[in-house]
């Protein structure tokens, strides 16, 4: 027989494996609805993004964006160190949040959500290359924001502290 603590243990894992499906399953919907997103790339062309980030000044992990926004008749060949270098400047990182109910409002107001740290050290380092993908599985409405039009429009902050291990 499981103990109390073992089934709530059980179930936070559950709500975590599938509120990581979900936002996945977002992510993908926004890539594929938007010509001109990619998926934020693997491997050694994740790489190469990163270090003409770094080199042109812009010192974040790779995990903190999910998507890069490429002008329309644009193709960027990520494998080419080159290429990434010469395309940067016109490269919109986006970061995509989810919501799966339909009571929220097609602006967002009145909804919560996280910003991790990492994500605001993004959004400051960034500017205005980075970008904020509100996606609302329910009701398909997608706006397009930012970091600081984010907390402008908060009505209050609560700093939080997750330890994870």
């Amino acid at each position: 027989m499981q103990q109390p603590l073992d089934l709530i243990n059980l179930k936070r894992e559950h709500v975590k494996r599938l509120a990581n499906q979900k936002g996945a399953a977002g992510e993908a919907e926004v890539l594929a609805a938007t010509v001109q997103y990619m998926a934020r790339p693997k491997g050694r062309a994740l790489d190469n993004l990163m270090a003409a980030l770094k080199e042109s000044g812009v010192v974040i992990k790779g995990s903190r964006f999910d998507a890069v926004a490429l002008l329309i008749d644009r193709v960027v060949d990520f494998t080419d160190a080159a290429a990434v270098k010469a395309n940067l400047p016109d490269m919109v990182f986006v970061e995509i949040k989810t919501a799966n109910q339909e009571r929220v409002r097609p602006d967002f107001s009145g909804f919560f959500f996280a910003l991790t740290e990492g994500e605001l050290v993004a959004s400051e380092a960034l500017g205005s290359r980075h970008r904020v993908m509100l996606l609302n599985n329910a009701t398909g409405t997608m706006p397009l924001t930012s970091v600081p039009e984010i907390l402008a429009r908060a009505r209050s902050t609560k700093w939080q502290v997750s330890v994870q291990r």
